[in-house]
């Protein structure tokens, strides 16, 4: 299980890698338990880190969030670090790039907090706001550890509002809308649950 320092000593042990590959710079959108610790939004362990998203710029710099699909010097690059620290297969992945391709939160870009690894590796790590959106998404999809950290998170009326209906373009069936309004409920945010 991987804490604040753990999960920052990776990821410069990744970026040294990368340096000496003669490779990158390379620019990553981390979400998920990784993001949570090292911004302080909760103190929990996590079991992995998850690339949401690469970032790729346009001639005048502004930039976007693609998929992650990795090139093989990053692969390369996070097999050495597992190697040298013992860790297993997944311990960074690309689970959570499927949200990119079905839109993000208004705004999320701005949100990002940007941290320099190595002259290799920046990552961007989504801010408490996007949090609570995905956290929400994902504890009407899968429950467990989303759900209390979204409880952590303590969200307001008007995020879990923004979130839920961020949710619901991810998943347009009456079935979500029925099991996102029964969480509300669950999560004492009735007034939500009324809206939606």
């Amino acid at each position: 299980m991987l804490d604040k320092a753990t999960i920052e000593n990776l990821l410069t042990a990744l970026g040294k890698q990368i340096e000496l590959m003669k490779e990158g710079p390379i620019e990553i959108v981390v979400c998920g338990g990784a993001s949570l610790n090292v911004l302080g939004q909760i103190k929990r362990t996590t079991k992995d880190i998850d690339i949401m998203g690469i970032i790729k710029r346009d001639k005048s710099g502004k930039l976007d969030i693609i998929e992650a699909v990795l090139p093989q010097w990053f692969i390369g690059a996070t097999e050495r670090v597992r190697k040298d620290f013992n860790l297993p297969e997944n311990w960074i992945n690309v689970e959570a790039t499927s949200i990119v391709r079905f839109g993000l939160p208004k705004d999320f870009t701005a949100r990002m907090i940007k941290k320099r690894y190595s002259k290799a590796l920046w990552v961007y790590y989504i801010s408490r706001l996007d949090q609570i959106h995905f956290k929400l998404y994902a504890s009407v999809d899968r429950g467990g550890h989303h759900v209390d950290d979204l409880i952590d998170l303590k969200p307001t009326n008007k995020e879990i509002e923004q979130a839920a209906s961020w949710s619901m373009t991810h998943d347009i069936s009456e079935g979500f809308r029925l099991v996102l309004k029964d969480l509300l409920k669950k999560l004492d945010f009735q007034n939500v649950s009324q809206k939606i």
